[in-house]
């Protein structure tokens, strides 16, 4: 790889300035291009333990972050369950954390530049960027700008609308204590309620072509307005996540000579949970450590032994988890159903939670939990009548 220019990543969040930084501190020179720097996004923002284990600088922001150790779960029919995440999730707001990882690139020495670029051309071994006003020289370009960015069609091949998730959401003003999420019936995805540390974030999501933005948004101020969620001062946005399908990741290319792409510009974002930033996080790491070792080509291989295997098989299974059926009822309800009713099974969820239960292991862990949870069930089955109301205790307790 020609070194006589510097290495330029094209988009500044999460992803490209972890990558920008690590070159920077191997002794790169970088320089990292992004219309709008820190910004807000209408997603959670959250930050799971397998990411604060991994990134263990983004745990010593303090403030920054609103730590959260209670989630509610709601099916399509109303059912609801209180538990305690074992290990707190960690929630930024995006400008907040796109704010604090871009410092931290030009702590390292990263060039920042509040440019669009509108044109990228290969000249020779290398690239020619061009910006509104400037053009620049690069030996190698990292895409991150996220799924829908134009320049993702110049390297592989366009995605389908089928690929992608809708999101809308709103920012308001106040605070609660509990993560919420809904899920709904006909639609493939959900609406959260994260709670930042000075405002919560709302939103949903949807597959593009299932449910139009406008539905979506219909439906998720409808729910805000039955859960005591006002919307004065509240601000709207929405946003187009990747959401790839399993034939979608098994042709993905990720790298070629020359350039890369890393986080959502990669399609690196778990289809069913819609979570994107330990693999945005990730996936920077590993491009930019190939880079350093001079051997880029090993980015792909990298993806292939760690982080495309969990994303196939989420891809693969996701279908089934929104629509499929278990012992005759919705796979959503008997998942609440379970965690309401079994002790095994709330672990089980808290350390899903947390990132650190993987897709790949899932079905052998609940083999082996299998039996405590019918005999948990089935205990808390014959308690119920005595009880007053159904899973009254636990859907109130968030312990």
């Amino acid at each position: 790889m020609p070194t006589e220019h510097p290495i330029a990543i094209v988009g500044g969040g999460p992803a490209g300035a972890l990558a920008g930084a690590q070159l920077a501190a191997g002794g790169r020179e970088v320089v990292l291009f992004d219309e709008k720097l820190a910004w807000e996004k209408p997603c959670g923002g959250g930050l799971t333990h397998k990411t604060l284990q991994q990134y263990p600088f983004l745990a010593e922001t303090g403030s920054e972050g609103n730590l959260v150790e209670h989630c509610e779960l709601i099916s399509p029919s109303g059912q609801r369950v209180r538990f305690h995440m074992q290990h707190p999730v960690a929630i930024f707001s995006r400008r907040v954390l796109n704010g604090l990882l871009l410092e931290r690139a030009r702590g390292a020495g990263v060039e920042v530049h509040q440019e669009r670029i509108t044109r990228i051309e290969r000249t020779g071994g290398g690239w020619q960027l061009r910006t509104p006003q400037a053009e620049y020289r690069a030996s190698y370009v990292m895409l991150a700008a996220g799924a829908r960015n134009s320049f993702c069609a110049q390297f592989r091949a366009p995605i389908s609308p089928h690929d992608l998730m809708v999101t809308a959401g709103y920012f308001i003003p106040g605070r609660t204590p509990l993560m919420q999420i809904q899920f709904l019936k006909g639609i493939t995805g959900y609406i959260w309620v994260f709670p930042r540390a000075d405002h919560v974030s709302a939103g949903i999501a949807g597959k593009m072509g299932e449910v139009s933005t406008a539905d979506l948004r219909r439906a998720l101020e409808r729910w805000l307005e039955e859960n005591g969620f006002r919307l004065e001062g509240a601000n709207f946005y929405s946003h187009i996540l990747p959401s790839f399908r399993t034939e979608t990741f098994e042709t993905l290319k990720v790298c070629g000579e020359g350039w890369a792409m890393i986080g959502d510009s990669a399609g690196l974002v778990d289809p069913i949970t819609g979570e994107g930033l330990y693999y945005a996080l990730r996936s920077a790491e590993l491009c930019a450590g190939a880079l350093l070792a001079g051997r880029p080509e090993d980015y792909r291989n990298l993806l292939e032994e760690e982080v495309l295997p969990e994303l196939r098989l989420a891809a693969r299974v996701s279908h089934r988890f929104y629509r499929g059926e278990i012992f005759g009822d919705s796979a959503l309800e008997r998942m609440v159903s379970l965690t309401a009713q079994s002790a095994s099974f709330r672990d089980l969820m808290s350390d899903l939670f947390a990132g650190i239960q993987s897709y790949r292991d899932l079905r052998a862990r609940l083999y082996r939990i299998l039996p405590a949870v019918m005999t948990e069930g089935l205990a808390g089955t014959l308690r119920w009548p005595w009880n007053g109301s159904v899973g009254s205790e636990l859907a109130t307790d968030p312990e």
